[in-house]
């Protein structure tokens, strides 16, 4: 989903870095992984590649992520980003702003034992790993709100979005499920810990995570700025307005070196 940002950064000067999540895509599935086990392999990637000191982007799944980089690596990360972001599960005071889809794999998760979870994510993966045909995309955007079907009738931006979940199921469905189990799980930190500047972009009209859920999430943040997007929704806030954020990503680290 990096694709994204390319046109972007490269007018902006930005060098885009994007590592496949463990179990997704090319990269090796991790036993019994915690959140905070991102921080060290980044860390190495970072160290590996020289830079000392970078910004972070999280896009939805990859909140939790950006989120744990802060905790764990004040000292490196300059300023955090997240967009159409998914919450602190665990911290979260009211779980009806949450996609419905969610709230039932949260109670399936709970309810039901784990090998009939396992199951049932491996039944779905031959169907998720494939790329839908052209001639299925106006049917698959009927199920979006029109805000997001409209962003994503750009040819990139479908892509972008359907190939990246086409790729994080075809690796294993394993890869998957521990990523969708560590959303709900307690992430080792609270929201209120961070001391790295956070910028939050949310959609009025997010569906995913209502942005009554952003507004939770900023309340908690020490050094939160965030911004509703009117009449956006979850993919249309990165898809549209992705320059304005690295633009403001890059005006926020260089004001903390001031």
């Amino acid at each position: 989903m990096a694709q994204f940002t390319h046109d972007a950064a490269r007018e902006l000067g930005v060098r885009i870095i994007s590592p496949d999540r463990p179990g997704m895509a090319d990269s090796s599935f991790v036993a019994e992984r915690k959140l905070l086990d991102w921080a060290p392999l980044v860390s190495e990637l970072a160290n590996f590649l020289k830079l000392e000191k970078f910004c972070v982007l999280g896009i939805s799944g990859g909140a939790p992520y950006a989120y744990a980089l802060a905790w764990a690596m004040p000292e490196r990360v300059r300023v955090i980003a997240v967009v159409s972001g998914a919450p602190n599960i665990a911290e979260l005071g009211d779980h009806s702003g949450l996609l419905a889809l969610y709230r039932w794999l949260m109670f399936a998760d709970q309810r039901f034992p784990a090998p009939l979870c396992r199951l049932g994510f491996r039944l779905a993966r031959p169907l998720l790993s494939l790329r839908p045909p052209r001639r299925s995309r106006s049917w698959l955007l009927k199920f979006l709100q029109p805000c997001d079907a409209d962003s994503l009738r750009d040819e990139l931006a479908f892509e972008a979005c359907f190939e990246s979940q086409r790729r994080a199921w075809k690796a294993s469905a394993e890869g998957v499920l521990a990523d969708a189990q560590l959303f709900a799980q307690p992430w080792g930190f609270s929201l209120n810990e961070l001391r790295v500047p956070v910028r939050l972009w949310h959609g009025d009209s997010d569906r995913s995570f209502s942005f009554r859920v952003a507004k939770e999430m900023a309340e908690k943040i020490p050094n939160c700025h965030l911004r509703i997007i009117e009449g956006a929704g979850h993919y249309s806030v990165p898809i549209r307005h992705i320059r304005e954020i690295l633009a403001d990503l890059i005006a926020t680290s260089t004001t903390q070196n001031l």
